[in-house]
């Protein structure tokens, strides 16, 4: 089962739970109803992204060969042969379908979309410098999105331009990582690599931190965000939101670990420490900080 879970890349799932953003701010989080909807908006996604990872690995099989990591992929490595893989996307993306049609035909147009986008993704964006990592950043703002329908909520647009520069922060550091692992442009498994350089991409990570801090500080002290939560609370998780991002930057440029930011946030104990505290605490803003007043 092992090069099952591999393929359709169970660990990335944690990327989905951008999906349940609009849910933990939107005072519903411990209701039945409203978290059901979410999670099957969660599901949905999980599907379909499980699906795009396939059909990246088909395409991307001898490229992977000549990668570090990626060469001991399930398919690249010959352990699951493409009639079988293209079973197995047949399956999730119709699953992912079925799934967000138990919502409502909204999430299943941001689904097909979501498909459509990773699907250009693999065959012709990714090889375009700036979009290829734009692309990626849509997909995340597509899951909060989603989240927001799932349960009917109206999401503020600092947390949707937040979840824009995170993504693009990631991303950024992605390319960098990549590159790091490569002195000899000839042997870059990505076409668009050879557009970007180490000193371009910390650029790009610089901007879009510093970015992603000011629109999320701009969110925890917009007027309705404080209305809505009845204080301003929220400010303090300011805190968490700077040490997540400076720690991956560390991890990324110290460390060398910053081309799997799924493997970081399950494996670097401070990020999940800090990840787990910034929850708790908008979790008591939100739903606990009356008690206090």
């Amino acid at each position: 089962m092992k090069k099952y879970f591999s393929l359709i890349r169970l660990k990335q799932w944690i990327k989905n739970f951008f999906v349940f953003a609009p849910l933990l701010f939107s005072k519903h989080l411990f209701e039945i109803e409203y978290f059901y909807k979410a999670f099957i908006a969660f599901l949905s996604f999980c599907f379909v992204s499980s699906s795009v990872y396939v059909i990246n690995d088909i395409i991307d099989r001898e490229k992977d060969k000549l990668h570090p990591k990626k060469k001991l992929r399930p398919i690249a490595s010959g352990q699951i042969g493409l009639l079988q893989a293209f079973l197995i996307l047949f399956i999730f993306l119709v699953s992912s379908i079925l799934t967000s049609l138990k919502l409502n035909y909204k999430i299943a147009i941001i689904i097909a979309f979501y498909f459509v986008l990773n699907f250009s993704y693999s065959f012709w964006l990714k090889n375009i410098v700036i979009l290829d990592i734009m692309t990626i950043s849509v997909g995340f703002i597509l899951r909060v999105i989603a989240g927001g329908e799932a349960i009917d909520v109206k999401i503020s647009n600092w947390l949707i331009l937040s979840t824009f520069f995170i993504s693009i922060f990631l991303a950024a550091m992605k390319r960098r990582s990549e590159l790091a692992l490569f002195e000899n442009n000839d042997l870059l498994t990505r076409k668009v690599l050879s557009e970007y350089s180490t000193y371009f991409a910390d650029l790009i990570g610089v901007i879009s931190a510093s970015a992603l801090l000011i629109s999320y500080a701009l969110y925890t002290i917009n007027e309705n965000t404080i209305e809505y939560f009845g204080n301003d609370y929220i400010f303090y998780s300011n805190i968490f939101a700077a040490f997540g991002i400076f720690r991956f930057m560390y991890l990324s440029y110290k460390k060398s670990k910053g081309e799997n930011a799924t493997e970081v946030m399950l494996t670097d104990l401070p990020m999940m420490i800090n990840l787990i505290l910034y929850v708790l605490f908008i979790i008591f803003v939100v739903y606990y900080s009356r008690l206090i007043k």
